[in-house]
């Protein structure tokens, strides 16, 4: 009876694991699909080998902004947005309600030197942000490479939402200028590298290319001001 017990034990204390792995595959979002004019996207690799596709995520017009729920991990961009030389993208992230859709944080960014977008081949660097205060830095060459680690780092600059459930609010921006390239996020460099770190074997092609956007598995993010600028 004692060795039974156990065994209910040990079951009852992997119940919230299991729950929450399931919690975490993602989700197929009713009335997915692009209808943003110009648009086009891509989910990870790893979704598509878990039978997901594009369409298993929206990204939508909302008056001025661009209003994005995931779904599948996704990279979104216009193949015409392309940036070259010394230039910084930027956009302000809204999680309306932090960790809606997910059982801890994910983060969503800006994307830079895009190329072979859309294929097997995909490489482009990314800086995106938590709504737990930290950030990362990453990016497919095609095989996926990190800046700043597996899990990122934690940085003041970056914003905290009060709360499950609560607003949170980032704005991120990647800048290439001169050797280096840089992440600020809420008008703070958080992050910079030399070009040569970046632009590398097994890295980055080039920093010139196609700028976007992404978001991991099961995000909720409204978007506004997203641009790009020469410096």
């Amino acid at each position: 009876m004692r060795f039974c017990s156990s065994l209910a034990a040990a079951a009852l204390l992997l119940l919230p694991v299991l729950t929450q792995a399931q919690d975490e595959s993602s989700r197929k979002i009713a009335g997915g699909g692009i209808t943003v004019p110009g648009w086009t996207g891509k989910v990870d690799a790893s979704e598509t080998k878990a039978g997901k596709t594009i369409d298993d995520a929206k990204f939508a017009k909302e008056g001025s902004a661009i209003h994005v729920v995931t779904g599948p991990a996704a990279t979104y961009w216009n193949p015409a947005s392309k940036a070259s030389g010394d230039y910084t993208v930027k956009a302000t992230f809204n999680e309306p309600k932090f960790m809606n859709l997910n059982t801890h944080p994910h983060p969503y960014g800006i994307v830079i030197g895009g190329s072979g977008m859309g294929t097997d081949h995909e490489n482009y660097l990314y800086c995106a942000a938590y709504g737990s205060g930290t950030f990362i830095v990453r990016g497919f060459g095609p095989a996926p490479f990190q800046m700043n680690g597996r899990r990122g780092e934690a940085n003041p600059a970056v914003h905290k939402a009060a709360a499950v459930g609560q607003p949170v609010t980032q704005e991120i921006a990647i800048s290439v200028k001169g050797g280096s390239v840089s992440c600020s996020i809420n008008g703070t460099v958080v992050a910079t590298y030399p070009k040569a770190d970046v632009v590398a074997a097994g890295k980055l092609a080039s920093t010139d290319g196609i700028y976007g956007l992404r978001f991991a598995h099961n995000t909720e993010v409204i978007v506004t001001g997203f641009e790009m600028t020469k410096n």
